[in-house]
């Protein structure tokens, strides 16, 4: 039997799949006391949730356990193969940055979109390559505090962050959002790694004399380049927040007794595998019409599938988009680059503020679907000086949620948290 004949029948293998009973597994590291709200003078408490959304922890159906890794086990590779391209590396990179928010018609808008962004700029990198950005918020010369966002995997620097007008105006915040290598109005990086993003970011910030320090935020995918400016650009960096971050497996440091049990690691190996020996078949299943839908609750929790209600879904990994060679390719790097082996491991980095008065920050649904927060507590117990949030029904697009955003920026840059 043909691959391709194989494929064709993942559609009718994956309602299979997924009715299969999970298995218990070990439970997830306790919230580390540096980030539990109750012990720590420095720990950051839970941002509130609208009261109709908000759930006790006891009441989340999957807390405690990841899915069950030996159903993947059960099915053939070809089987795998469909979970893993239909799945995770399409819909993987439908993260919270790719979502753009509908036009706003009045004058009342209290997000991010009240300040359009500027006709799209370049700046030209010492490599030759031309980096496209905008910029929104305050103007950069009455500014008390600048901030470069990275988009994530499959969005660009059109992604919506919605700060409102009112917090924009009271702190005077410029924000930079740019394309990454190969995105949007961005040259291709043939050599891109996870330094070199970082050196975009350093290169950028000079170019726009943003000053000897700036502030970096980073969604999803959007997380690696973060990561890679803690360890290559400490010193330029006044405070960083990750939000819903993705975490590479094959960081030495993380423990199996939490990886080894959650399937999107095999997920990830096999897809690493793909990208770079079959690409043509990579290329061609992912602009098939058989993929799940939206709203699929095995990557979207309630309240994400509600926001994908409201938004004009994800133009970036349309068929026709997807087959367009540059798209493809931009997707393809940046997930090897992402998830391959890194010069270092995160676990090793220390403390860029040991002084004080600047944090690192991580922002984390306890409902995500994409990336577990079982690896979200590990991180912030090996680096206890980060400063962790945990949001009780928060899933992968939480930046959408009501008011997420203001209390990113509030704590980032001046410390204060919402207070339930």
């Amino acid at each position: 039997m043909t691959v391709r004949r194989l494929l064709c029948q993942l559609a009718q293998r994956r309602s299979k799949i997924h009715s299969r009973e999970e298995a218990p597994l070990p439970s997830p590291p306790p919230l580390p006391p540096s980030c539990s709200s109750s012990s720590n003078k420095n720990a950051r408490p839970i941002v509130p949730l609208p009261p109709s959304g908000t759930r006790t922890e006891t009441q989340i159906p999957h807390v405690g356990k990841f899915e069950n890794p030996r159903r993947f086990d059960r099915e053939s590779s070809a089987g795998v193969l469909g979970l893993l391209l239909g799945i995770f590396l399409v819909r993987m990179g439908m993260d919270s940055s790719t979502i753009q928010a509908p036009p706003t018609e009045t004058s009342e808008s209290t997000e991010l979109e009240e300040y359009p962004p500027v006709t799209c700029s370049r700046i030209k990198l010492r490599d030759g390559r031309s980096l496209a950005y905008t910029e929104r918020g305050v103007p950069k010369n009455r500014s008390n505090y600048k901030i470069i966002i990275v988009h994530g995997f499959g969005s660009s620097k059109e992604m919506n962050f919605p700060v409102s007008r009112e917090l924009i105006e009271k702190l005077g915040i410029y924000i930079v959002l740019y394309d990454r290598a190969g995105y949007g109005d961005s040259d291709m990086n043939s050599k891109r790694t996870v330094k070199s993003e970082a050196l975009d970011i350093q290169e950028l910030a000079e170019r726009l004399q943003l000053g000897s320090k700036f502030y970096v935020i980073g969604v999803s995918m959007g997380s690696y380049p973060t990561w890679s400016c803690l360890k290559y650009i400490p010193d330029r960096l006044a405070g960083v927040a990750l939000v819903v971050p993705t975490v590479n497996y094959r960081w030495p440091s993380l423990p199996e007794s939490l990886t080894k049990p959650d399937y999107r690691k095999k997920l990830i190996r096999w897809s690493l595998r793909i990208a770079s020996h079959a690409p043509g078949l990579l290329q061609w299943w992912v602009t098939q019409k058989w993929h799940p839908s939206e709203g699929d609750p095995t990557l979207f929790n309630q309240r994400d599938i509600e926001v994908l209600k409201t938004t004009p879904g994800f133009p970036m990994f349309t068929p026709e988009n997807l087959r367009r060679r540059r798209v493809f390719e931009t997707l393809r790097s940046d997930f090897k680059v992402g998830f391959g082996k890194w010069e270092f491991d995160p676990m090793d980095l220390s403390d860029p503020f040991p002084k004080g008065g600047s944090f690192v920050h991580i922002w984390q649904g306890l409902e995500d679907k994409v990336v577990p927060f079982q690896l979200q507590r590990f991180i912030c117990q090996k680096l206890p000086w980060i400063k962790y949030h945990e949001i009780p029904d928060g899933g992968h697009l939480l930046v959408h949620y009501n008011g997420v955003c203001d209390a990113i920026v509030k704590a980032l840059l001046i410390g204060e948290e919402l207070v339930s």
